[in-house]
């Protein structure tokens, strides 16, 4: 048995990605997908492998060159593509006299390639097609016997001998696998020219009367990684399992079930992991094919600072397993309470006070054990906060993101910069600096069975505790009562005075300056959210952040910030005229 795996396409609809690597290098559980291919055809009893290639070719002729295959595995270079048909005919002096097996260089797949081999072996005819139930492509027509009929695909218009045969009420439409296993008496059936599909071939044969069987394999696992959601997909699917014995080893294997779960302001796909008895979240960031990353990722970040937490014993979810090419972490399932939920519910300001007690001493473990052996090359932003990154980050995105796109207004960040300058200043001034979350709130902070966890936790770099105070306190999306706030800052002070001595005036000087620079990352990024991204579920918080920013600012001496008060005043007032209009 010999096989040809069709490895010459230029993944076109993986790209930007595909443009570093080709699509059957892309890795799966840390191997190359066409690694996993060539091993399974060895399973099968395949004796010789060609590999035709074209886009990055020798980026799979060195993989192939550096491994050490029990059987030959040769590559054939296309300087053209040749298309499947063309392909096959290529390398017909590869062919002996018996059955060539052709897989498709991007499905992955579990089906025994020995029995499919074996099956053409026990029928007549010279072609069997390996066909699946996958209705989103379901475009080969078979009938009972499963021969096929005819494909009815868009980009291949049926012809008038099919359509017949279409039609009978006994045809089923199926999905071809990118398997086959064809006779040498098809190369008659291939055309002379520098392209050809394999499926005219086909086309051709049914035409002329010569049988082309199916061969159709139900229960079988197929995916084909042409997307960047599919290759996500199918490394989801190989990471799992993994995931599940590494998280609970004492639970036998069984069959995980995947739903998706609403996401947050990023563009992170989050989904939910289950089996009978356990579960997991998988956070699903980009790909990441850069050949020599120079920075880390969002999901570099992540997967770093959250095993740092983890060891430094604060209150974050476990990450049992994650890969970075795909950007795929598995981590410990939190379930769905958020503190959002439960400030929200409750009416009780004892109760309320009692769960910001448990959040601020959450802080105050992350920002000081979470500092304990921190290295700021995690950071994939900035490693620390410092005044650059309050002036861009906050100030600019602030002027820009929300007043000029969101608001409309014509206020250039120069007009501001003195009083931004002036900020900054004041906001690092006595700042008590660990470990900064970035993105401390309500949302971000979950409930189970009593305890507290911080999440997301990815934008984490060096930087004062009283940044992410400030972002518990003046969270928009619970809204605390003023005198709450107070009475929440006057705790943390007395708690964290437990553990380092703190300069109760320098430290609230600082807050009272923190409170403003959050405030204006949080309409910076309620306006970018819901003008760039469309997610329009965070405007409905800018009347509450509105009214915050305005409550801090006459919290600190409005001879330093008199343009950012007049401002936050016109806002106040103008804001609710601008939601009627937007």
């Amino acid at each position: 048995m010999k096989a040809l795996i069709l490895c010459a396409g230029l993944g076109t609809r993986l790209l930007p990605h595909t443009r570093h690597i080709p699509k059957p290098l892309f890795p799966l559980d840390g191997m190359p997908l066409l690694d996993h291919t060539i091993q399974r055809l060895i399973r099968a009893g395949c004796r010789e492998i060609m590999v035709n290639t074209h886009h990055l070719h020798h980026m799979i002729e060195a993989f192939i060159a550096n491994k050490q295959y029990a059987i030959p595995v040769r590559t054939c270079f296309e300087p053209r593509i040749l298309g499947t048909g063309g392909a096959i005919k290529n390398i017909r002096d590869f062919w002996d006299n018996a059955p060539l097996i052709v897989i498709n260089g991007d499905i992955v797949t579990d089906i025994d390639l020995g029995s499919v081999y074996i099956f053409h072996l026990k029928h007549e005819h010279p072609a069997t097609l390996v066909l699946h139930n996958y209705p989103p492509v379901n475009t080969v027509v078979v009938n009972t016997e499963q021969m096929v009929l005819g494909f009815d695909s868009a980009d291949s218009p049926v012809r008038s001998i099919e359509q017949a045969e279409m039609q009978r009420s006994s045809a089923a439409r199926l999905t071809f696998t990118g398997i086959q296993v064809i006779d040498p008496e098809v190369l008659s059936w291939i055309p002379d020219t520098p392209e050809s599909s394999s499926i005219d071939m086909y086309r051709a044969m049914i035409q002329h009367g010569l049988g082309v069987q199916g061969y159709v394999v139900p229960n079988i696992y197929w995916k084909d990684i042409g997307t960047p959601a599919q290759y996500q997909s199918a490394a989801l699917d190989f990471l799992a399992p993994r995931a599940f014995r590494k998280a609970f080893p004492d639970t036998p294997s069984a069959s995980i079930h995947t739903i998706p779960i609403a996401g947050d302001g990023s563009d992170r796909l989050w989904r939910r992991l289950s089996t009978s008895s356990n579960s997991l979240i998988a956070a699903i960031h980009g790909i990441d094919s850069r050949p020599q990353p120079d920075s880390p990722t969002e999901a570099d970040a992540y997967i770093a600072i959250g095993r740092h937490l983890h060891r430094q014993r604060v209150a974050v979810p476990q990450i049992f397993m994650a890969d970075r090419f795909s950007g795929i972490v598995l981590a410990e399932d939190l379930g769905d309470t958020h503190l959002q939920s439960i400030i929200l519910k409750s009416g009780n300001p004892t109760a309320i006070f009692a769960e910001y007690q448990k959040a601020v001493q959450l802080l105050i473990q992350l920002s000081t054990s979470g500092a304990h052996g921190f290295d700021t090359s995690w950071t994939y932003q900035t490693p620390e906060y410092d005044k650059a990154m309050i002036l861009e980050k906050e100030c600019r995105y602030f002027v820009e993101a929300f007043l000029q796109e969101y608001m409309q207004m014509s206020l250039h960040f120069k007009v501001l910069l003195p009083e931004f300058n002036r900020l900054a200043d004041n906001a690092l001034e006595g700042a008590v600096t660990g470990f900064m979350h970035r993105d401390f709130q309500s949302r971000n902070i979950m409930v189970k069975d009593g305890r507290l966890f911080a999440i997301d936790f990815q934008a984490g770099r060096k930087g004062p505790i009283q940044y992410d105070l400030a972002s518990l306190l003046i969270d928009p999306y619970v809204n605390l009562d003023p005198e709450l706030q107070e009475t929440i800052l006057a705790y943390g002070i007395q708690e964290l005075s437990r553990q380092m001595p703190v300069h109760r005036s320098s430290f609230i000087h600082s807050y009272r300056h923190c409170r403003i620079t959050r405030n204006l990352q949080i309409l910076g990024a309620f306006g970018f959210l819901t003008k760039s991204k469309g997610k329009s579920g965070f405007s409905a918080y800018i009347p509450s952040a509105i009214h915050m920013l305005n409550q801090s600012l006459s919290q600190v001496s409005s001879q330093d910030f008199p343009q950012l008060t007049r401002i936050a005043a016109h806002l106040q007032q103008d804001i609710s005229l601008h939601h009627e209009t937007v």
